[in-house]
């Protein structure tokens, strides 16, 4: 798999607040999708977190919002993991509008690794980690 992925979205109708536009939430909703699409390309889908105990945590999110997405606009969410530390990675994305790749928006997540028992951060497993190739800022 290539380091920076790229998760197809078409806005719908549904996405389109009062003002015109995608609202807020629903980028949020295509930065997480994007995630964890990527997430399961690397051969870490949900159900592997699951049988594994642990996974993933939002720690923080930051979205800057550059242009308004609208109804029937076709999008990419472009995301790669910029570092990846003892327990916690950074997650960076881009959401572009296809064709001509005009960037919406930028965003990062900071994530960390929890054991899901325990509800503690524990170190990210190497069979988990060695399956993300860092894209450094």
């Amino acid at each position: 798999m290539p380091a920076i992925f790229e998760h197809p979205v078409v806005v719908d109708g549904s996405a389109i607040d009062r003002f015109g536009h995608a609202n807020n939430l629903v980028y949020l909703r295509w930065l997480m999708q994007a995630a964890e699409a990527h997430s399961a390309a690397q051969g870490w889908p949900l159900a592997a977190y699951e049988r594994l105990g642990a996974g993933w945590f939002v720690r923080k999110h930051e979205i800057e919002y550059l242009r308004p997405a609208l109804a029937g606009d076709a999008l990419v969410v472009r995301t790669w993991v910029a570092t990846l530390e003892k327990v916690t990675s950074l997650r960076r994305y881009e959401i572009l509008r296809r064709p001509g790749g005009e960037k919406l928006a930028v965003a990062s997540t900071h994530w960390v690794f929890v054991d899901f028992a325990k509800q503690a951060a524990r170190r990210i497993p190497p069979e988990v980690g060695g399956c993300f190739e860092v894209v450094p800022d």
